[in-house]
C-alpha cells in the first residue's frame, strides 16, 4: 500500500493509500453520498493512520464527534453579545469543546445561511440567538433533531432548550420605580418590533403602569428600533408631544446612547427634571453623568447555563426541553432622580 507523499496529508493521499478515488474519500469526509462498509471502513483506517484527522471534519468520522459547538449570534445588535460570548466560550473551553462563530446580521435569510453552514462544520450542537420572525429556521432544527439553545431571545415554545433573563417583571419594576418618584407621564423607547426582548418589556413597562395606578397611553410608546439613531428619534417625538413624558424607560443600551445624545442636545437634566432608566447595564452605564439606574442582565450566568444545556443535550437527546429566565439586577444610581 503507497505510503502519504506529502509532510501534511491530502485527500489524494487518504485516496492512494486507501486504494480508492478521491471523489470517495470527498463523499466519506463531507456525507454526501452512502460509500459501501467496507470502502469507508479502509478510508477511516486512511485518515487516520495519515493523521488527516488533523482536518475537523475527518476527525469527526474517527471519533464520532468534533468537540465544537457553533454559536450563530447578530454581533452588533448590541454590544453586551460580546460578554455574552466570553462567558460561552470560557464555559466550551472548561468542557473541552472549541466555539466556531458565525454572524447572523440579525436577519432570517442569513441566520438560515449561518446555521447551514455551521451544521456543514459538523458541530455537536447550535447556540442561537434568533433574528425576528425565524420560527422557520427553528422548527427546521428541532425537527432535523439538532441539538439546539436559543439564547437571549426567548420564544413561547415547548419544544426547544432556551435560556435568557427575565424581563416583563424586570421592566415592571422599573417602571413602577420611576412612579414611586412622582412621575404620571413615563414614556418608553421600545426596542424594535418582532423580538421577543421588545415585547416582553413592553409587556412590562404596561404592567408597571397598572400596579401604579397609571393609564397606558399608546403615545408615549415609541420604538427605538434597537439602534443608536433610533433612540434619539424616539425620544425627539416624545418631547414634540404637547404633553411630554417627565421620564422614560429605555429598553436596551444601544438606544441608551442615542437617548442621552438627544437629551443633553436638548439641554434636558438627566436625574433632575427628567428621569430616566435602562435595560441591560453597559460597562460605561456607572461612568456618565449622571450614572445610570439600570437593570443588569446576569450575562455571565446566561452563557454558563446556555453551554450547559447544550452539552446536557447532546448527551441526552430525549430529555425534555428546558426553559431558564434568570432575574436581572437592579443597578441603583442617579438618572432616575433619586
Amino acid at each position: 500500500m503507497p505510503q502519504p507523499k506529502s509532510a501534511r496529508p491530502t485527500q489524494r493521499d487518504i485516496a492512494e493509500l486507501a486504494g480508492v478515488s478521491i471523489t470517495t474519500v470527498s463523499h466519506v469526509v463531507n456525507g454526501t453520498r452512502p460509500v459501501a462498509p467496507e470502502t469507508k471502513a479502509a478510508v477511516l483506517a486512511a485518515i487516520e493512520k495519515t493523521g488527516y484527522t488533523g482536518d475537523a471534519i475527518a476527525r469527526s468520522l474517527v471519533t464520532g464527534g468534533t468537540r465544537s459547538i457553533g454559536v450563530a449570534i447578530s454581533l452588533f445588535a448590541n454590544p453586551y453579545f460580546a460578554a455574552l460570548m466570553q462567558a460561552i466560550e470560557r464555559e466550551a473551553a472548561s468542557a473541552g469543546y472549541t466555539v466556531l462563530l458565525a454572524d447572523t446580521h440579525d436577519t432570517v435569510a442569513t441566520e438560515q445561511d449561518t446555521v447551514r453552514t455551521l451544521r456543514s462544520r459538523r458541530v455537536e450542537g447550535l447556540l442561537l440567538t434568533p433574528s425576528p420572525g425565524d420560527g422557520a429556521v427553528i422548527s427546521e432544527l428541532v425537527s432535523l433533531g439538532v441539538p439546539v439553545v436559543l439564547v437571549d431571545r426567548l420564544t413561547t415554545r415547548t419544544d426547544v432548550d432556551q435560556v435568557g433573563s427575565e424581563n416583563i417583571q424586570a421592566t415592571s419594576a422599573l417602571t413602577e420605580h420611576l412612579a414611586s418618584l412622582g412621575h404620571r407621564r413615563i414614556g418608553l423607547v421600545a426596542g424594535a418590533p418582532g423580538l421577543s426582548t421588545s415585547e416582553e418589556r413592553t409587556l412590562g413597562y404596561r404592567l408597571g403602569l397598572g400596579r401604579a395606578g397609571l393609564s397606558w397611553n399608546p403615545e408615549l410608546v415609541v420604538s427605538g428600533q434597537s439602534s443608536k439613531a433610533g433612540g434619539s428619534a424616539a425620544l425627539r417625538r416624545l418631547m414634540e408631544l404637547s404633553d411630554p413624558p417627565t421620564a422614560l424607560v429605555v429598553a436596551n443600551d444601544v438606544m441608551m446612547v442615542g437617548v442621552l445624545h438627544e437629551a443633553r442636545q436638548r439641554g434636558l437634566r438627566v436625574g433632575r427634571e427628567f428621569g430616566i432608566v435602562g435595560y441591560d447595564d453597559a460597562e460605561w452605564a456607572d461612568l456618565v453623568e449622571p450614572p445610570l439606574t439600570t437593570m443588569a442582565q446576569p450575562i455571565e450566568e446566561i452563557g454558563r447555563r446556555a453551554v450547559r444545556l447544550l452539552l446536557s443535550r447532546i448527551s441526552d437527546p430525549n430529555r425534555p426541553p428546558e426553559t431558564l429566565r434568570l432575574p436581572p439586577r437592579l443597578m441603583h444610581r442617579h438618572s432616575c432622580g433619586c
